[in-house]
C-alpha cells in the first residue's frame, strides 16, 4: 500500500514554481519518493493498470537520456521504419505514462492514453521501481533503464526547469534541492539503485541497465546490446544509418524528437510575465548532449558536493556512474 503526506522544507519552498506545486512523500513499505500533488490521483490506476509481455518500457530518471533511448529503441524494435518514425511524434509512437501527473498544469489522461496504446506498446516513464504498476513484477516485459552522473543530469534538469517547469529562481537553489533529495521523482540515488539491483538478479533478466555515458562513449556498442536485448538483428550498414540518425545534431533536426510542442506549452502556460518579456529563448529540448556539462553551471564547492553524493550513491555497491 503506498501512503502519501505534505512534503515541505526550505529545499521545495525554493523551487515551488507554475510547473510542480505541492510536493508530497510517497512511502511503500521501507521506500519513498517525492512526487507533486497533481501525481496522487494516478497513484492507483498505475499500480492497477494491465502490463503486456510485448511491451517495452524506457525508464530514467528525468534527463538522462531519455529521448535519445527512447528513438533508438522504437526505431529497433520497428524494423528501422524512419518513414514512420517521421510521420508520428515520438510522444504518440512513446507516450509519457504519468505525464499529466508530473506537471502541475498539464491536462489529459496519460495514463488512459498508454492504456489503450496498441501493441506492442512503447512506454516512457521515469517512475522510481515502487510506483509501477504491480504487474510489471510478474508480467516481465522488457525495460531499458539508463542512468547518468548526478552532476550532468542535476544540471540538464536544472535547465528543464527553467525552461518547461517555469522554475526562475536561482540554480544553487535547485542543486540544493537535488543534493536533499527535494525534488520531483527523488531521491536521485534510490532510483538508480533499485533499477541497477533489479538488472542484477537472476529474476532480472528482463531488465538491461545503460549509462547515459556508455552511449556517448560508443553509441554502436549500446545499439548492439540493445538489439540482442529486443531480439532483433541488423547489418553494419544499417546500424551506420541509425547511429548517423541518432547524433545530437540529427536529433535536434528531428521535428519527430525535438518537443517543440512542448516547449511552445511551456512558454504559453509556465512561463512568467517577466520571461514572456524576454527575447526569445535559444533552449531546445535536446540540450549539450555531452558528458561533462555541468562544468558550465557549477562552481568547485557544488563539483565537490555532488561528487560526494555520488560517493555515498554508490557506496556497499558495485556500480559506478561511468562504467
Amino acid at each position: 500500500m503506498i501512503r502519501y503526506e505534505k512534503y515541505s522544507n526550505q529545499y521545495t519552498d525554493r523551487i515551488d514554481c507554475p510547473g510542480t506545486e505541492k510536493h508530497y512523500r510517497l512511502t511503500r513499505a521501507d521506500h519513498w519518493c517525492i512526487m507533486i500533488e497533481k501525481f496522487l490521483p494516478l497513484v492507483s490506476p498505475i499500480q492497477q493498470m494491465a502490463v503486456y509481455e510485448d511491451d517495452v518500457w524506457v525508464i530514467t530518471y528525468p534527463k538522462c537520456g531519455t529521448t535519445w533511448t527512447q528513438e533508438m529503441v522504437w526505431l529497433l524494435n520497428n524494423g528501422l521504419d524512419y518513414a514512420r518514425a517521421g510521420k508520428l511524434t515520438l510522444e504518440e509512437r512513446f507516450p509519457f505514462l504519468e505525464l499529466s501527473g508530473a506537471l502541475s498544469l498539464m491536462d489529459g489522461d496519460s495514463v488512459g492514453r498508454v492504456q489503450d496504446l496498441p501493441r506492442p506498446r512503447h512506454i516512457k516513464c521515469h517512475l522510481p521501481v515502487m510506483l509501477l504498476p504491480d504487474a510489471i513484477r510478474t508480467v516481465r516485459p522488457k525495460i531499458i533503464y539508463v542512468s547518468r552522473n548526478p552532476k550532468d543530469a542535476a544540471t540538464s534538469f536544472y535547465h528543464h526547469y527553467r525552461n518547461i517547469v517555469g522554475y526562475d529562481g536561482p540554480r544553487e537553489h535547485f542543486f540544493d534541492a537535488f543534493l536533499n533529495d527535494s525534488l520531483i521523482y527523488a531521491p536521485f540515488s534510490e532510483h538508480v539503485r533499485a533499477y541497477w539491483e533489479w538488472s542484477k538478479q537472476p529474476a532480472g533478466a528482463n531488465c538491461l541497465f545503460l549509462t547515459y555515458e556508455q552511449m556517448k562513449r560508443d553509441l554502436r556498442a549500446v545499439i548492439g546490446r540493445v538489439s540482442n536485448f529486443l531480439g532483433k538483428r541488423y547489418t553494419e550498414r544499417e546500424v551506420d544509418e541509425l547511429e548517423k540518425h541518432l547524433s545530437v545534431e540529427s536529433m535536434r533536426n528531428n521535428k519527430s524528437c525535438n518537443m517543440d510542442d512542448l516547449l511552445e506549452w511551456a512558454r504559453n502556460t509556465t512561463h512568467s510575465e517577466e520571461r514572456k518579456q524576454l527575447s526569445k529563448t535559444n533552449f531546445q529540448f535536446i540540450r549539450s548532449g555531452t558528458v561533462g556539462s555541468y562544468r558550465h553551471d557549477m562552481d568547485d564547492d557544488y563539483i565537490q558536493r555532488f561528487e560526494e553524493y555520488e560517493r555515498a550513491a554508490t557506496e556497499g555497491t558495485d556500480f559506478d556512474f561511468f562504467f
